[in-house]
């Protein structure tokens, strides 16, 4: 009898399929019951098992298993992520025409588009301008300033310099809606965190040349007016030459009387720390500051330098105190067009020119404004 419950036991296990034999029931198991014997034919009791798990236990096990998840797709876009895309932002300060590249198409930036620090030019060209100025902006985007984005970048890689329009900002919600309206059309705008007043034209600077350092990695930054006719190529000319000392203050040089008058136009409030003259200083329509200048600039601290009331003044004196080569070019404030001419305003009867959006035009037409051909830098 034994024999036979045996070789019941047996013909069953091998008549089992792979399934229930991977379970072990051909072997003693710890949850058979104490009087079940592996030989006996008597059908096994299992013992009921507590199915419920801890709370903490499960939280941790979704904890886990959402931080793994998590930990996936982050490895996995990061694999996938494109190249980092060109900063165009400082703060509040903005480039609105990388910023369009970087969204439309980051390659035309340079090197497929993986230009993540301050681009490297010869020189950063911005053209001050206000919310009452879009006669002349207009004026300037029909002569020799690019109307396009694509004209605006053929010209800096044809030249080596970046031009942008440079603006504050305003407590005024229809200025900001209509700047706004002109920033999606044409991209070619530097914005800055400076509240747009003229009365506070040296702050703007200042925050103007910060902005341009940290965005643009270039060797010299230009402050220029709206209201000048520029020949870009010259400029690239100029600002390309060999020049011995690397603090250099390049413009139209003079001095004269202080106006302690508060009726006049030119009225300098500080006056009675300057005396009776003028130091020598550039005059404010366009001038040229070199890379270490700028640096320095940006390095300090907004109340740490003396604002006068008038920029080129506020300028003038920083200079003096930075002990900077000052070079004297009379092509920049040349009020004709010439072989040799760079920037062309009515110098002296206005600081720029005398009814510029119809002059910029008028100057535009004549051929040797827009057409006569860029002389070396050894006949100039």
């Amino acid at each position: 009898m034994r024999q036979l419950q045996l070789h019941g036991f047996r013909t069953s296990t091998l008549n089992s399929s792979p399934h229930q034999r991977s379970c072990g029931t051909d072997r003693f198991h710890p949850l058979l019951s104490p009087s079940t014997s592996a030989y006996s034919a008597k059908p096994l009791k299992l013992q009921k098992l507590n199915s419920k798990i801890p709370l903490p236990i499960l939280l941790f096990s979704f904890l886990s298993l959402f931080i793994g998840l998590a930990g996936t797709i982050f490895f996995i876009n990061a694999i996938r992520r494109p190249r980092p895309l060109p900063v165009f932002r400082c703060g509040r300060s903005e480039d609105t025409f990388r910023a369009f590249y970087s969204l439309s198409d980051p390659r035309k930036l340079g090197d497929n588009g993986a230009l993540v620090d301050r681009p490297k030019l010869l020189g950063f060209v911005g053209i001050q301008t206000g919310f009452d100025s879009g006669g002349r902006r207009a004026a300037l985007r029909s002569t020799w300033f690019p109307s396009d984005p694509d004209g605006l970048l053929r010209l800096e890689q044809a030249t080596g310099i970046a031009f942008r329009f440079v603006i504050g900002r305003s407590k005024d919600v229809k200025k900001m809606g209509q700047l706004e309206k002109e920033i999606d059309k044409y991209r070619d705008f530097l914005l800055i965190d400076v509240e747009e007043q003229y009365l506070k034209l040296p702050y703007k600077t200042l925050a103007y040349f910060k902005a341009a350092f940290r965005l643009f990695e270039a060797d010299y930054y230009v402050k220029a007016d709206d209201d000048i006719y520029l020949r870009p190529d010259r400029l690239a000319t100029l600002l390309a030459k060999e020049r011995s000392n690397p603090l250099t203050y390049i413009g139209c040089m003079k001095k004269g009387p202080v106006i302690i008058d508060p009726k006049l136009k030119w009225y300098e409030k500080s006056g009675h720390l300057i005396g009776n003259e003028y130091f020598l200083h550039a005059y404010g329509p366009i001038y040229v500051l070199s890379a270490e200048v700028v640096a320095s600039l940006a390095a300090a601290r907004n109340n740490s330098l003396r604002m006068f009331s008038n920029e080129d003044v506020t300028i003038g004196s920083w200079m003096l105190a930075m002990n900077v080569h000052h070079e004297d070019n009379r092509a920049i404030c040349d009020p004709r067009c010439t072989p040799t001419s760079i920037a062309v305003w009515d110098i002296p009867k206005c600081s720029g020119l005398c009814n510029p959006t119809s002059r910029l035009k008028e100057l535009h037409n004549i051929s040797m404004c827009s057409k006569s051909p860029t002389l070396p830098p050894d006949d100039r």
